[in-house]
């Protein structure tokens, strides 16, 4: 389970139970039951309980009354609508940016361009996967909004196991890196115009390759 992070106990088992659904651990009907996760877990029913909760308001469960707790997870239409408010809030994101970027935030995201370009070469998709993350989580630190740097970052993760398609398509990871290189020098000269153009079309390009795959 997650370390501490000043989280309560529901809370690290949330967090646990969230990362396992949208990462496809647990699949689309299957059943929650408090004992066994308790169990797994090592914490008592009552955490799980309010962990499922949780869950039911993220919409990502579903409690039928005098049967138990199903997992829903993330529909293709659901997928679809992540990807379009987050090409609308990632617009705003790199305005903010742009008005608040560190040059040590400049500094990490060339790093992150000159590790992925590295490692096209060597095929490692996984790597390539993670380096795409931090890409993002580097924007939303650097926005200077706690608040947007909240939505998109759970944005993200409700899409994580999708994304990973996305990126094994062939040619994929080459125009990503070449559109998060885009993206970063318009940073630079500080063209919020263009920043903002060059990221809703990143997203547009992620979803069109996630649809291809039928999310």
């Amino acid at each position: 389970m997650e370390k501490d992070k000043g989280y309560s106990l529901s809370e690290k088992v949330f967090h646990k139970l969230r990362n396992d659904i949208l990462s496809g651990v647990y699949q689309e009907n299957d059943e929650l039951r408090e004992m066994t996760i308790g169990k797994e877990l090592g914490v008592s029913r009552t955490p799980v309980r309010e962990a499922f909760k949780k869950l039911e308001l993220e919409g990502l469960v579903k409690t039928i009354r005098n049967k138990g707790t199903y997992v829903t997870g993330i529909s293709k239409k659901d997928i679809h609508d992540i990807f379009i408010i987050r090409s609308l809030l990632e617009n705003l994101c790199t305005e903010w940016v742009i008005d608040n970027i560190t040059q040590e935030d400049m500094n990490e995201l060339e790093e992150i361009i000159l590790l992925s370009e590295f490692h096209l070469k060597k095929s490692g998709t996984d790597k390539m996967a993670i380096l795409d993350g931090k890409f993002h989580r580097i924007l939303y630190e650097a926005c200077g909004s706690k608040i947007l740097k909240h939505i998109l970052s759970d944005l993200y993760q409700y899409v994580q196991f999708a994304r990973v398609y996305s990126v094994k398509t062939e040619g994929r990871l080459e125009k990503s890196v070449a559109e998060h290189k885009a993206i970063l020098e318009a940073i630079k000269k500080k063209d919020k115009l263009l920043a903002g153009e060059l990221i809703t079309e990143h997203m547009k390009c992620v979803l069109e390759n996630l649809e291809k795959h039928g999310f």
